[in-house]
């Protein structure tokens, strides 16, 4: 049976945020997050950089920015630009580094274009995204409470 869902609904501590997935830019990212919700892995973890007029990470179990899922995934960069409401992979220096951390772009940010893999865009709840604390690192952070695949 195929796999056609596609949109990710992250219940965070400022409310609901839906995510439409594109497989057609990233196919192994969107399936590798598909398989941590699944998991329960991102239930609880904090959004723990979050930079005023950028960005708000999240992804990291140990809520630091240090940890992942133990899995690097080859970049999938694409024409796609980061603008707002851009959800897209962090990684290290190495552009193969990417594991579980994602960030969601608060403004447009053209110079990550290309240079990071994104993987969705927001299409509901971007006013709760734009309420989540700030601070690197985030004092009393907000996190996600669940992520799920929409029914």
């Amino acid at each position: 049976m195929p796999d056609n869902d596609n949109t990710l609904v992250l219940e965070t501590t400022q409310g609901r945020v839906a995510i439409a997935m594109r497989p057609d830019l990233a196919p192994t990212h969107v399936a590798r997050i598909k398989e941590l919700v699944r998991q329960g892995f991102y239930d609880g973890v904090v959004f723990h950089r979050v930079i005023e007029g950028f960005m708000a990470q999240t992804g990291c179990p140990e809520g630091t920015g240090t940890g992942g899922s133990g899995k690097k995934l080859k970049a999938e960069f694409s024409g796609e630009n980061h603008v707002r409401g851009t959800v897209s992979m962090a990684r290290a220096q190495n552009p193969d580094s990417a594991d579980s951390q994602f960030f969601i772009c608060f403004a447009d940010s053209p110079w990550l274009n290309g240079q990071y893999t994104v993987w969705g865009k927001v299409t509901a709840g971007m006013e709760n995204v734009d309420k989540i604390k700030r601070g690197e690192p985030v004092s009393n952070p907000d996190r996600i409470v669940s992520a799920k695949l929409a029914a």
